[in-house]
């Protein structure tokens, strides 16, 4: 039985924005890094932020609180960078914290409904209620949609 439980949760990385709890899927995780400098590239949108050297791999970073048109990113002590691989591409996501893996059942995760706070519908995969927390799972595909971000991946 315990293996049907496991084959019906999904693992996801939570981290917050606005003090709003988010989460991916942990399986494009690749990493979970302190802010680094970022240098800018030019001629992008606001919400690309630029790329990092992370041991010796350029990676684009995107302010997912620009993305979202959530305001402007306070960068402090428990700021992370969520780095995750999809599609063949790399990125950094800057967020306020990362705060948590977890094992969310697949039943506790509906769609999406009309509103679901401060981001778009269209980046959200589905929403959890588990154990008094509301979590808004993101669309890593919408999120990473952006032109842009396949050109700084493909090295410009």
């Amino acid at each position: 039985m315990s293996k049907t439980v496991m084959a019906s949760e999904k693992k996801v990385v939570v981290f917050t924005l606005n003090q709003k709890e988010y989460c991916i899927s942990a399986e494009y995780v690749t990493a979970i890094e302190k802010m680094h400098p970022i240098t800018r590239v030019p001629n992008m949108p606001p919400f690309i932020k630029g790329v990092i050297n992370l041991r010796g791999i350029i990676i684009p970073i995107i302010d997912l609180k620009k993305r979202f048109n959530m305001g402007d990113s306070e960068y402090l002590n428990s700021t992370r960078i969520i780095i995750v691989t999809w599609d063949e591409m790399t990125v950094g996501m800057i967020v306020d914290e990362a705060n948590d893996v977890l094992d969310i059942p697949a039943g506790m995760i509906e769609p999406c409904p009309n509103v679901a706070g401060s981001v778009a519908e269209e980046y959200i995969s589905g929403v959890a209620n588990m154990d008094h927390r509301l979590f808004i799972l993101l669309d890593l595909e919408k999120t990473m949609k952006p032109p842009e971000l396949r050109k700084i991946n493909n090295g410009y």
